[in-house]
């Protein structure tokens, strides 16, 4: 299996794991929080999303799909245009609101040009630094591990939220 082999099957699994959250929600139950300062499902996979579009799109030196594709419109937050959740707190989190269709459409947008990009990869293109703001400077590997495990992470949570309402509804 070669590095970006390896990078798409990460992905897809970030994928499954923001499917198996979010499919058969109602709007109520996206943005149900486990307590007032607790992220809901749709500002977690929102903010994975964005944080991966953002990231994605920079590397591979594109817009990202949130602006490209009409998706800063079609959600209409009231937060800057260019925000991925960076930093948010209890008020920005009460904020995004969005349907499971909306979540998932937009997941599966910046999925396809993050696999896309992915393909495109060689072992010597890792090794590309993509910003030099970090010391030591941040390499494109580095890059991509770090937008996987943030979204892994945040995937894990809206996965755990989603456990808590199914069991409540019994």
């Amino acid at each position: 299996m070669s590095s970006a082999e390896l990078l798409v099957d990460s992905f897809n699994r970030i994928q499954e794991v923001v499917r198996g959250a979010v499919e058969g929600l109602t709007d109520e139950q996206l943005t149900y929080r486990a307590d007032e300062d607790a992220n809901s499902i749709a500002w977690l996979v929102w903010h994975l999303t964005r944080v991966q579009d953002d990231h994605i799109a920079e590397a591979a030196g594109v817009e990202q799909v949130w602006t490209a594709a009409g998706w800063e419109k079609r959600f209409n937050l009231p937060l800057d245009r260019l925000a991925t959740g960076y930093a948010h707190g209890s008020t920005e989190v009460n904020l995004v609101k969005a349907s499971a269709a909306e979540l998932l459409e937009y997941h599966d947008a910046v999925h396809s040009q993050t696999i896309a990009y992915l393909r495109t990869l060689t072992d010597d293109d890792l090794t590309r630094v993509v910003d030099t703001s970090w010391d030591p400077p941040v390499t494109l590997s580095v890059r991509l591990i770090s937008v996987i495990s943030d979204d892994l992470q945040h995937a894990g949570q809206a996965a755990f939220v989603r456990g808590l309402l199914d069991r409540a509804q019994g």
